[in-house]
């Protein structure tokens, strides 16, 4: 058995199509590709891949990574040109790399994302877009009620933000850059940030014209912060 990690892409030609269906056209391409693809055992025999963290509809990324398990291993350059070739518009392969079959699953190790979220602001001057933020990066605790079909959760949002939201000017456009925490009890999405900040934090931007880009997935620590690919 081999181990193959991709990085990945999601790009604006599938910025709106879910998870599984990302995943779907990546397990296709790997069929096109005729690689030999490592399945589960049992009634339902499934391709061995996983991914580091799902992306919400209507979010792209510059760097998505996950694990494919092949029944052999293949030459790494000719693998990553045959994935390649057979991947489907909005997805790239960036960089790959063979790990040791007991590195660790990217869900277990994972703990960091980044995001730049691109927007409109609406009236007024630019210095009331860095009040806002100021605000929301000096408070201690900001709630924020996520409903889901279950149900309604009451989130703590700032134990996940992993340091103060930078905010940017471009033109009539606010960048804000957004680093959040994964843990293995939960996380906040970059839309759900953007909608608190609006809603309680008077942030001046057309929330519905915004535009989310995931730049990074890490394994950081207090010092360093690592890509999986780097591991």
């Amino acid at each position: 058995m081999a181990k193959l990690r991709l990085e990945i892409t999601k790009g604006e030609e599938i910025r709106y199509i879910s998870h599984l269906d990302y995943a779907s056209a990546i397990e296709r391409a790997i069929i096109r590709a005729k690689l030999p693809a490592a399945y589960s055992e049992g009634f339902n025999p499934h391709m061995k891949l996983s991914f580091a963290s799902a992306l919400a509809v209507g979010v792209t990324s510059q760097a998505e990574y996950m694990d494919i398990e092949f029944k052999k291993e293949v030459n790494l350059g000719e693998g990553v040109r045959r994935i390649a070739a057979a991947l489907p518009p909005g997805i790239m392969v960036k960089s790959a790399k063979y790990m040791p079959a007991s590195v660790p699953a990217l869900m277990a190790i994972v703990n960091l994302a980044t995001y730049d979220v691109i927007v409109p602001f609406r009236v007024g001057e630019f210095v009331s877009v860095e009040e806002s933020i100021r605000r929301f990066n000096e408070t201690q605790e900001v709630l924020y009620t996520r409903e889901t079909p279950k149900g309604r959760k009451e989130i703590e949002v700032k134990q996940y933000i992993a340091r103060p939201i930078i905010a940017i000017q471009q033109d009539s456009l606010v960048k804000l850059a957004i680093d959040i925490k994964i843990t293995q009890t939960g996380s906040i999405k970059p839309g759900e940030i953007l909608e608190l900040l609006v809603d309680m934090f008077e942030l001046a931007v057309d929330r519905d014209r915004a535009l989310i880009n995931r730049t990074g997935l890490y394994v950081a620590n207090d010092k360093t912060r690592v890509n999986p690919i780097e591991l």
